[in-house]
């Protein structure tokens, strides 16, 4: 029983580093959700619970691989395979319609991609830089596409003027 309790506990840091680790994982949640909200409200498929999951994932890799004792070259190792496993979900994202011509979805696989660099930012401990992060990425996002989409409806009424 002793053995058991042994391994099950292992993975629990002092309480110390256990505030820390909570402290980095609920940032991860608020600030993936932030951005995960926004994209909802603009009813996007990536909403609110893949940008929390996306966040918080690379997060807890990020916390996991400097837990473990990796040097800071094992840990950029970690951050490079999660930089190219994200563009496997950013691409998912992405659609070509044919009859269209069109490509949908890079901006929501950008979202994704900077979720995942806030993720990261977390887990490495820079909590005032993703928080910065956070707050650019809802300005590109919402104040940016709100006036991307006044220009495109204002364009839109010229030309059917012009016809």
């Amino acid at each position: 029983m002793e053995v058991i309790w042994s391994e099950l506990s292992s993975g629990f840091p002092d309480t110390t580093q256990l505030v820390h680790v909570l402290i980095r994982l609920v940032a991860a949640i608020v600030l993936g959700a932030v951005i995960g909200l926004q994209r909802e409200q603009a009813g996007k498929e990536a909403g609110l619970r893949t940008h929390i999951l996306v966040s918080l994932g690379t997060t807890l890799f990020v916390l996991a691989a400097a837990g473990s004792g990796m040097s800071s070259d094992g840990v950029s190792r970690v951050v490079q395979g999660l930089a190219t496993g994200i563009g496997f979900i950013g691409a998912g994202a992405i659609l070509k319609l044919e009859r269209e011509r069109a490509i949908h979805g890079l901006t929501t696989s950008a979202g994704i991609w900077m979720t995942a660099a806030i993720g990261v930012t977390v887990g490495l401990g820079g909590l005032g830089l993703a928080l910065i992060s956070t707050f650019m990425t809802w300005i590109v996002l919402a104040v940016l596409g709100w006036l991307e989409l006044n220009v495109e409806m204002k364009q839109g009424a010229r030309e059917d003027r012009e016809i």
